[in-house]
């Protein structure tokens, strides 16, 4: 009885070490996943301003949605226009009438753009070049910017 018992241990033990290292690992693919797929966002964004002379504008000047570059990069079937970027259908979702591209770790991508003379909700201007933000959280909180995933 005393062997079932220390052989019962062993087992639940290695399969707990096995459990956190397999979700460490379903972490770290999914992190890397958002790393490249930011750099093909970035690279598709520039192409994008190549072609058409600025990045997709926010329709909502105070919001971080990425429905914009949704809609700008990857145009419709309906709609004639290059395709800068295949986003993954089982990644977009809906939100109201807009379509939302989702990170591996299922949040939405945050996407701002900075323009010269672009005044945000609380009247703020950037005087600055035309530029733009995007980002993950990484599953993480928004305030903790530090595990954050960007094209900065």
């Amino acid at each position: 009885m005393v062997e079932l018992m220390v052989v019962m241990a062993v087992i639940s033990i290695l399969a707990g070490l096995v459990l956190a290292a397999a979700g460490y690992l379903q972490k770290k693919g999914a992190r890397s996943r958002t790393e490249a797929e930011i750099a093909a966002l970035s690279a598709a964004l520039e192409n994008y301003k190549a072609d058409n002379g600025d990045y997709p504008l926010n329709t909502n000047s105070s919001s971080s949605n990425n429905s914009c570059i949704v809609t700008n990069l990857m145009p419709t079937n309906g709609t004639m226009g290059k395709i800068y970027f295949e986003f993954k259908t089982n990644s977009l979702t809906n939100s109201g009438a807009s379509t939302i591209y989702l990170d591996p770790f299922g949040n939405a991508y945050n996407y701002v753009y900075w323009s010269n003379g672009f005044t945000n909700a609380v009247g703020s201007t950037n005087n600055g070049v035309n530029n733009y933000d995007l980002w993950s959280t990484a599953g993480g909180s928004k305030r903790a910017s530090n595990t954050w995933i960007k094209n900065w």
